[in-house]
């Protein structure tokens, strides 16, 4: 399952978001155990695996929706001492368990699906069976796409997840669909092998669900979308050339806090800075959300063109070298002959080797000058 990118104009937070989040949860519920009981019955009755397998499947996502709903109202607890940060993380633990229960789901039809191909059975099919399988094919469309944009509209990855399995699954409903047309009219039962195709779909929803959590818990790069409006944001401000090194830490769908640095003229007093970062704060909390705990400071020379010119031939030195992206924060000092920046490299160099290189460019161009250079990862840039 791929990454939604989300609106981040248009948020819905605290206790409206549960509520949305619950009664989404709860609509999921009902319409799953309901198709789940009647794809049973019927594929009892006629002697269906593939039938049986998708009630299997709709019982499994009743099941996910359930855990969505007691993730959402564990993540909603208010911080303790221990917590100072809230428990929003539990929302990422109750995906990989509705993830979990998906691959087992998967595996499990998969296992009985191979036994049916080498043991097969002749189904049953009949016209109510058709009725029923035509209005489960409907009805999960429409739950998956109403789950999808509820999931969106209040950042929720589990009901994104939700929805999009439940649109899966409306295709798995629909060959079960095919596999029982083919059969009343040319009788060539299919029925094993729509089981294993219902079984891998469903595993390789498992997967990604399993994937993208994953990806959340260890920490993967900031939405490029939210990360952009920060930097907007932040160069809104009339002082503000550039904001650089912004990353964002997630305590859960809606939960980040954040760290940066601006770059300033070197004329800006301390006053003038705290009234400067204060505003900026209050503003990216408004538009975003995230809490910028840390609004660090970079100067540039506003004093002769000399920094300036320093500053393009070494950006042209150094861009020589494919690793190297970009540089900001340059500052020279005129007084100590000193010069500082920070150099942006690409993963596909260590840092420290990077240095190396960079000090030994520098050296040979500037030998005079004494360089101070911080090597910055491409995390939001």
């Amino acid at each position: 399952m791929k990454t939604e990118e989300i609106n981040y104009d248009d948020r819905i937070k605290g206790e409206e978001r549960e509520k949305i989040i619950v009664r989404t949860s709860a609509v999921g519920i009902a319409v799953n155990l309901m198709l789940s009981g009647v794809k049973a019955l019927i594929g009892l009755a006629v002697n269906s695996i593939a039938i049986i397998l998708d009630a299997v499947n709709n019982l499994s996502d009743a099941l996910s929706s359930i855990i969505t709903i007691v993730g959402t109202k564990l993540s909603n607890k208010l911080p303790d001492r221990k917590h100072p940060l809230g428990h929003g993380r539990i929302e990422y633990l109750t995906s990989m368990i509705v993830a979990g229960i998906v691959l087992y789901a998967g595996i499990t039809a998969l296992t009985e699906s191979v036994k049916k191909m080498i043991f097969p059975e002749i189904p049953e099919y009949n016209a109510l069976s058709i009725i029923i399988l035509i209005i489960a094919v409907v009805t999960k469309l429409i739950l998956g796409l109403y789950v999808k944009k509820q999931g969106k509209r209040v950042s929720s990855g589990a009901l994104v997840a939700s929805g999009t399995d439940a649109m899966m699954d409306a295709v798995v409903s629909l060959s079960v669909l095919v596999s029982a047309v083919i059969y009343l009219i040319f009788h060539i039962s299919l029925e094993a092998l729509v089981g294993i195709f219902i079984a891998v779909m469903i595993i390789k929803a498992g997967l990604e669900m399993m994937t993208e959590t994953l990806d959340e818990i260890l920490g993967a790069r900031s939405d490029r979308n939210l990360t952009d409006k920060i930097k907007a944001l932040l160069k809104e401000e009339e002082n503000v050339r550039g904001a650089y090194d912004l990353i964002l830490y997630n305590y859960g769908p809606d939960k980040n806090y954040g760290s940066v640095h601006i770059e300033v003229p070197d004329y800006m007093t301390v006053k003038e800075l705290d009234d400067l970062t204060r505003r900026s704060v209050d503003k990216v909390f408004k538009e975003t959300g995230v809490i910028l705990t840390g609004v660090g400071v970079y100067s540039f020379n506003t004093s002769g063109d000399e920094a300036y010119k320093m500053q393009e031939d070494i950006r042209e030195i150094l861009g020589r070298h494919e690793w190297m992206k970009s540089l900001h924060g340059f500052y020279l000092n005129h007084d100590t002959m000193t010069v500082r920046f920070d150099a942006v490299i690409t993963f596909d160099i260590a840092p420290g080797e990077a240095l190396k290189i960079i000090y030994k460019d520098l050296n040979e161009q500037y030998p005079d000058y004494e360089f101070i250079v911080s090597p910055d990862i491409d995390i939001s840039d």
